[in-house]
């Protein structure tokens, strides 16, 4: 039986005698910048915001937490898209911000070790000098922190050939629900359970990670980037499949239809060419190979329809290709006062089905979608536009948000590819496993955390 909670002046008064001093935030001014994550349709007034700065730190918030019996959160840049990093009602947001140092990196093992609260950009960057990266590429990687990117095993354009954050996670420091602080995996390799890879995409219910080690991959030699326009989303479905069928394996394979497309002109103009469908495709490896590829490319692109190519290495006009792309979610703002994004995925055979099936019930509702999405493995992103201030529009839009889910369901899918299920989609999970499968991900869960305190709440429920 969990305990109940100490009144909230004395449980404030357990967390000021840690040292925390102004780190301890309990003013309703300096909550209010964390009641919400990047889902504001979701969000809750903390009890306190605690900003550590060492694993011992955290180590010790959670301990208190623990033994007063009071739930907590993680929280990095609170991207999340899915409500997963929203307060618990009564808890604490423990905000691992200013962790933010990359401790190491190794050009020989291509390891970085790295702090949670580091920008996934800033490894790239740190890993630059030796000529390494790190791949996983989520649309906020600019200000996305790596803690995040572990507890919602993010992706990104780039997954397709690379793979999400956990195909790069070797080790991590974790404090669990009870304060302990352990160590995960191994950088070079381990053997037993995977215990990392359960912990990745755990969306914060099994503890806090501290540290990571992160595997880095050579910049690769040569990039090229083809842009296809298209007059319909089928056809640039088709082209895709033909890439497919021939034997390629692009870096990224993305589309776009012509919703998206507008948003991304009004917002950062990359110079899009007016089509219905605009579909990406990038190339990387070596400079022979990638010349070869760019060849058989081009030709596949020829035969497709395109009303539109081109193909470029340029640096310059690549990164203002990407530009377009990774600020389609924040630039439909342009198009409507409010809108939701959705996480579906659907086997690359069903695309076409699934697209068909969104416009179809865009239309009957009058809801307009614009869809971006990863079609190299099916993940797609339909940005539902509405306008909050309308009676009743954001419970259609949710409604239709739930129908798509539904539909990927159906069609041997899933709820969510990298944005995870959090508190938006948490009614969909037993939609996709059976009662003894949740119940089993529910037995596991309280076999790290009895007390349900760490996340409480969010993606695993009482049924």
């Amino acid at each position: 039986m969990v305990a109940a909670a100490p009144p909230r002046t004395e449980f404030l008064e357990r967390l000021e005698r840690l040292g925390l001093g102004e780190r301890l935030l309990t003013n309703p001014a300096q909550l209010a910048v964390f009641v919400s994550d990047g889902l504001t349709a979701f969000s809750e007034r903390p009890l306190a915001v605690v900003l550590p700065e060492s694993a011992d730190e955290v180590a010790a918030v959670v301990r208190a937490c623990h033994q007063a019996g009071v739930p907590f959160v993680p929280r990095g840049s609170g991207t999340s898209l899915s409500g997963g990093s929203v307060p618990v009602p009564g808890g604490v947001v423990i905000g691992l911000n200013r962790l933010n140092r990359v401790l190491s990196v190794d050009p020989v093992t291509r390891t970085a070790v790295v702090g949670p609260g580091v920008i996934n950009l800033a490894v790239s960057a740190a890993a630059a000098e030796h000529h390494l990266q790190y791949a996983p590429d989520p649309s906020s990687q600019s200000v996305c922190t790596i803690g995040g990117n572990v507890a919602f095993n993010s992706g990104g354009a780039h997954c397709l050939k690379h793979g999400m954050t956990s195909n790069h996670v070797l080790a991590m420091k974790v404090v669990l629900p009870d304060g302990e602080m352990v160590e995960l995996g191994q950088a070079t390799g381990s053997a037993g359970p995977d215990w990392v890879g359960m912990f990745c995409g755990s969306e914060g219910l099994f503890g806090i990670v501290v540290e990571v080690t992160l595997r880095l991959v050579p910049i690769p030699e040569a990039v090229c980037t083809a842009l296809a326009g298209y007059a319909s989303l089928q056809a640039a479905g088709d082209a895709v499949a033909r890439i497919v069928r021939e034997g390629l394996l692009p870096v990224a394979m993305e589309i776009m239809d012509a919703l998206a497309i507008e948003a991304a002109e009004a917002s950062v103009k990359p110079g899009y060419p007016p089509c219905a469908a605009l579909l990406i495709v990038e190339l990387e490896g070596e400079r022979e190979a990638v010349s070869a590829d760019r060849t058989v490319l081009d030709s596949l692109l020829a035969q497709s329809g395109a009303s539109h190519v081109h193909t470029t290495e340029d640096p310059g006009e690549r990164a203002l290709i990407w530009k377009g792309r990774k600020s389609a979610f924040s630039a439909v703002g342009w198009l409507a006062p409010d809108y939701l994004v959705q996480d579906g995925v659907v086997p690359r055979t069903q695309l076409a089905h699934a697209l068909a099936e969104i416009d179809r019930r865009s239309r009957e509702t009058g809801i307009r979608i614009a869809n971006v999405f990863h079609a190299g493995d099916g993940n797609l992103h339909p940005l539902i536009l509405y306008d909050g201030a309308q009676e009743g529009a954001a419970d259609r839009a949710h409604a239709l948000a739930g129908e798509i889910l539904r539909l990927c369901i159906a069609l041997g899918g899933s709820i969510t590819g990298e944005h995870g299920v959090g508190l938006e989609k948490r009614d969909y999970l037993p939609l996709m496993f059976s009662t003894d499968d949740m119940d089993f991900m529910r037995r596991v869960r309280r076999a790290v955390d009895p007390a349900e305190l760490s996340n409480r709440g969010k993606m695993l429920v009482a049924p």
